[in-house]
């Protein structure tokens, strides 16, 4: 009896967190309040609805809209089946275009990101803007975003991002917005790129307490040993969400002694947080390796996961990398007022010592935080974005 009298307990105080002035905003579905009736609208983005308008989808027409650019890619195919049939499925990005995916006014929050890009991954900059801001609260090439950094697919199943075949990238992050959000994809690439994608987003009240969706992507690879910073310069009240980290190694042997640091709220020299290694980070263990095969073990949990280990194939794909990602979602990481984020690329020597490694690292951090934003450090060019 009184554990059935608890379970209710806790039943009714999770399903009322939802609540605004008696009923559900909207904003989150769990299992536990699925069932529950809403006020909020549902809303969905694509090429065959470019502003997720009621009753606005699959106009395009195969006839009428006959080589005008973005409106009827598919006009050939759909030919013999005319108006309301598969008329404009994808966009055409050519070099050096940003289109803009997504332009919607609030309030409300992105619920689900599904797009699959052609070409090279990091030649595709995505970015997310809040509240007619000017610069991006969300700026990553594509592929990092969605924990490819290396240009080649691998299977990625987790709660907050999956990656399924043969190129399907999904986020699930919730991304409040209360004036307006603009989803933007830049091409950088030399060749024309093509882009079928999907945004479904909820029209809604968003309380106080929410705060604004971020990630923002690095990358080290000047061949100087040290650290890597995952994130700097976060300024405001917030929460860290999430890791995704790559890891090209350059020399032999174990290469994840490193040690992932959370400097918040005025730490100086000292992290209040200090993690033991890389493997434990990413909640692995003694070095991701298979003790019976005595090869890495790549796995792909809710929260974490090593899912992408890339070997030497014995000509041109002569070096090792890794794809790694950690999602604080049961326990994210708190901060006040500011927040730096860093790991050690470190290894082992002879001799039983760490090594401080020369390893090309590319990360991007994911957090929640409180608007205006510090302005992110100039991305990368073309050049040094490209993975080789």
């Amino acid at each position: 009896m009184k554990k059935s009298l608890f379970f209710f307990l806790v039943c009714f105080v999770s399903t009322a967190l939802f609540a605004q002035n008696g009923k559900f905003n909207g904003l989150d579905m769990t299992l536990g309040n699925l069932s529950r009736l809403s006020d909020a609208k549902t809303r969905s983005i694509s090429p065959e609805n470019f502003t997720g308008e009621k009753g606005k989808g699959a106009m395009a027409d195969p006839v009428a809209d006959k080589g005008k650019r973005n409106v009827a890619n598919a006009a050939h195919e759909a030919r013999d089946l005319g108006k309301g049939w598969k008329v404009n499925p994808f966009v055409i990005i050519n070099p050096g275009e940003t289109f803009t995916m997504a332009d919607i006014e609030g309030p409300g929050a992105i619920q689900h990101i599904w797009m699959t890009p052609t070409g090279n991954f990091n030649f595709s900059i995505f970015r997310i803007y809040y509240d007619g801001e000017e610069a991006p609260s969300v700026e990553s090439p594509v592929g990092p975003f969605f924990g490819i950094a290396w240009n080649e697919f691998s299977p990625l199943n987790s709660l907050a991002i999956t990656v399924n075949p043969g190129s399907a990238f999904n986020s699930y992050w919730k991304m409040p917005f209360r004036k307006k959000l603009k989803m933007t994809m830049q091409n950088i690439a030399a060749e024309p790129m093509r882009l079928y994608y999907q945004v479904d987003y909820t029209l809604t009240d968003v309380p106080n307490d929410e705060a604004y969706f971020h990630a923002q992507y690095r990358r080290r690879n000047d061949g100087i040993r040290g650290i890597h910073t995952i994130v700097d310069g976060i300024k405001g009240k917030g929460h860290y969400v999430g890791t995704y980290m790559g890891v090209g190694v350059t020399n032999n042997g174990w290469w994840g002694e490193g040690e992932i640091k959370f400097f918040m709220d005025g730490d100086k020299d000292n992290a209040t947080i200090v993690g033991t290694g890389t493997e434990d980070y990413f909640c692995g263990s003694y070095n991701f390796e298979n003790k019976r095969t005595r090869q890495y073990q790549e796995y792909s949990t809710a929260y974490a996961g090593l899912h992408q280990v890339l070997r030497p194939d014995g000509l041109y794909g002569s070096q090792m990398r890794f794809g790694m990602y950690r999602w604080h979602i049961m326990d994210p990481v708190r901060f006040e007022k500011d927040l730096k984020v860093t790991i050690q690329d470190l290894g082992w020597m002879s001799g039983g010592r760490y090594l401080s490694q020369r390893s090309d690292i590319i990360t991007v951090a994911y957090w929640y935080q409180t608007e205006p934003h510090a302005r992110f450090p100039k991305l990368p060019d073309a050049n040094t974005l490209e993975v080789n």
